[in-house]
């Protein structure tokens, strides 16, 4: 969900993304969720068994977008290949946190 300024900016935005490549055994859920609470995002981010990490970001606008912007270098170690957003307006829930391999 986004909410606009009177100008059609948005100030908020909550986005669902999908990471993709070497991001497993690299520090990645740790570097998102490092770099989430620094920013002051809402959401959470998790391992899947599949290879990839998903994660649910949430916040100001601009956040949202540095957070995007972080995702896409990962951490040292982690190669990304492809970040997809896989849905907007998702609810976040209070405060950031690692949740289970799904």
């Amino acid at each position: 969900m986004a909410t606009y300024e009177s100008t059609g900016v948005p100030t908020r935005a909550s986005l669902r993304i999908l990471i993709e490549g070497r991001v497993q055994g690299v520090g990645y859920r740790a570097f998102v969720d490092g770099r989430a609470r620094a920013l002051g995002l809402e959401g959470w981010v998790r391992n899947r068994r599949d290879g990839g990490v998903e994660a649910v970001i949430a916040g100001p606008a601009a956040s949202v977008e540095t957070m995007l912007t972080l995702c896409r270098a990962g951490p040292r170690d982690a190669h990304v290949e492809m970040l997809r957003v896989l849905e907007t307006g998702v609810e976040a829930g209070p405060g950031f946190e690692v949740r289970p391999t799904v």
